[in-house]
């Protein structure tokens, strides 16, 4: 039985994931899947590929992208999620902000440096025409972590997945003021170097089980009670989640890539532009 660790968000998305792994598909041909949460996001998991912490990591397009031009040894495999990542860009149910014009030049919340809420909060900023040079964040690692700095006014708004956060707006927590979609597919699935060069197989294999999976993911019997349930969702929500989410099966193409790089590098995320090689390997 060969061990192989992969990371992700607990989201909605990853739940393919989970079926497989409880279903024992991967053990079926001799793989040991370890899934490691990470609630801290994309962030985080490109520091545990860089720490060799995980060999897999299921992850934002645009964060692993940043993190792989910046010298992380991993590749992208795959894209995971075709369509765009929708973020809601929320306030405290109490602040004085009640739309997004009256957001710009103030805190904006993150889970940490190089994760997707910065990253978007840039491509959300540009979207409004607002200066991109002077943005101000504040750390705070998770979705309590938000809760915690928007009530307490140590920052402004946060952006997050819009359904994720949705049971918070519900409750009377957070104001969603906005949304602000991903200009590409959000997901991709990247692998350290290392697991590729020793075990193109193992991955190749992987995938194979994981995108027949995807495949199907929406004619599962009952899945939206599943991920209601699972995630503490309302019905209406992930039946309205599942019919704008695509998962994906194929490559990322060098269309995208460019899209993506062509975007960090305009508003001066990325110094430089890596090549699609140095970026992209199909297994």
């Amino acid at each position: 039985m060969k061990t192989i660790k992969i990371a992700g968000v607990p989201e909605h998305f990853n739940l393919p994931w989970h079926l497989c792994i409880d279903n024992g598909e991967f053990e079926a041909i001799g793989i040991n899947l370890e899934w490691t949460d990470v609630p801290e996001g994309t962030g985080k998991m490109c520091q545990m590929l860089r720490d060799g912490a995980t060999d897999i990591a299921v992850i934002l397009s645009e964060g692993i992208v940043k993190d792989i031009v910046g010298g992380n040894p991993s590749k992208i495999v795959q894209v995971y999620v075709e369509s765009p990542l929708i973020w809601g860009i929320h306030v405290s149910a109490n602040s004085k902000y009640k739309s997004i014009s009256d957001i710009e030049n103030t805190k904006i919340a993150i889970s940490r440096n190089g994760s997707g809420s910065q990253l978007m909060a840039y491509v959300n900023a540009n979207n409004q025409g607002w200066k991109t040079d002077n943005l101000e964040f504040v750390i705070v690692n998770t979705i309590d972590g938000a809760v915690d700095a928007l009530t307490n006014g140590t920052a402004d708004y946060f952006m997050w997945e819009r359904f994720m956060t949705k049971p918070l707006v519900d409750n009377g927590i957070f104001l969603r003021i906005g949304d602000c979609p991903t200009p590409w597919p959000c997901f991709v699935i990247a692998v350290r170097d290392e697991i590729l060069k020793k075990h193109p197989n193992t991955i190749a294999q992987i995938l194979e089980v994981i995108n027949l999976t995807t495949q199907e993911f929406k004619e599962i019997p009952s899945i939206d009670k599943t991920l209601a349930s699972k995630y503490h969702q309302k019905i209406d929500d992930i039946n309205e989640w599942l019919s704008l989410t695509e998962w994906s099966q194929k490559p990322l193409s060098e269309k995208v890539l460019n899209k993506i790089q062509n975007q960090l590098f305009n508003l001066n995320i990325i110094e430089k532009k890596g090549t699609f090689a140095e970026i992209v390997k199909t297994v």
